[in-house]
């Protein structure tokens, strides 16, 4: 998993190469868009979302279920990502959007989803395929802001911008190692609690999830300012088993800052770990690049310091089994 995260930048240029040769149709009436997608897979569409919800004249769904919303239809853009094209999910939630006749585009290394795009003439975009999903965020993630560029959804001049990206994290990867053994250290036989501001839930889910299946650590996320509204009372019932992890943009408002502050005034009464983890960058989407690769390393470091495999998800193998027998 060391060697895959390292291997980020890498990913990021080679997902750039594969964006330049996909064949995407010209844009159509689109009305609204449905990203559907479940785990590595799925978490990139959150992230893309978020970064284009101020230059998108449509709404912007994202669906993690069996199931479509009643609104999908034939000026609906329907983005399928499934990393293995095998995730039965997505595969559902696909055959039902194609009965709404909606417009599609798939992102996946093979399986059912590209025979399907195949077979109907769908936008398809392959990527390569035979690693763990949430290792090949950075193939979905250029995927998805070419396919926002083209289809004329949101331009946020992705090419250069993600080029930018891997130049800063090539630059910085040494000090970005030694942060994330720091964090790491910090997380360390603690439950993390991590909170992300505003516009940012993507990267908390992100967090959360490498330290799910990489550290094999429960945790949680929740972002300010919802959380002052209910979770904010739960800390009444904190205690030093929890450590605060905070990410931080350049691009926070300034409002949901005053609130942070007082927040962290809050969390240390009942736990003396309250941290945070600052992006570097020009750009929001260099800073979520940025924060993805530092935090990918601090689920590896977490690893490291329990002693186990993060590329192991044994149970996630036996629900696949499992499931496949009913």
């Amino acid at each position: 998993m060391k060697d895959l995260v390292a291997n980020f930048p890498k990913q990021l240029q080679e997902a750039l190469n594969i964006a330049q040769q996909a064949k995407i149709s010209a844009p159509k009436k689109i009305d609204n868009i449905l990203i559907t997608g479940l785990g590595g897979s799925g978490i990139g569409g959150t992230v893309i979302a978020e970064l284009a919800v101020k230059l998108s004249a449509v709404p912007i769904t994202i669906s993690k279920d069996y199931f479509i919303p009643a609104f999908v239809s034939e000026s609906t853009l329907v983005i399928v990502c499934s990393y293995s094209g095998n995730t039965e999910e997505t595969i559902n939630a696909m055959q039902l959007a194609m009965q709404k006749k909606a417009q599609f585009v798939c992102i996946t290394s093979g399986g059912k989803v590209k025979e399907i795009a195949e077979q109907n003439k769908f936008d398809l975009i392959v990527i390569p395929g035979g690693f763990p999903p949430r290792s090949c965020i950075g193939y979905s993630l250029v995927q998805l802001l070419h396919v926002f560029e083209v289809k004329q959804i949101a331009n946020l001049n992705y090419k250069k911008e993600v080029e930018t990206a891997i130049a800063l994290l090539i630059e910085k990867e040494a000090d970005i190692k030694q942060k994330a053994k720091t964090f790491a250290d910090k997380l360390h036989n603690k439950i993390p609690v991590i909170y992300s501001l505003g516009n940012t839930e993507g990267l908390a889910v992100r967090f959360r999830q490498q330290i799910n299946e990489n550290s094999k650590m429960l945790c949680w996320h929740h972002v300010i300012p919802e959380m002052n509204h209910n979770e904010l009372v739960g800390w009444a019932g904190g205690s030093k088993d929890l450590a605060v992890c905070i990410l931080r943009t350049n691009y926070d408002y300034e409002r949901n800052i005053t609130r942070l502050n007082i927040n962290k005034e809050i969390f240390s009464k009942y736990t003396d770990t309250v941290f945070e983890i600052v992006a570097e960058g020009n750009s929001p989407l260099v800073q979520s690049l940025y924060l993805i690769h530092l935090t990918d390393w601090v689920s590896c470091y977490l690893a490291d310091l329990k002693n186990i495999d993060p590329t192991e998800v044994k149970v996630i193998d036996f629900l696949k089994g499992a499931l496949a027998k009913v």
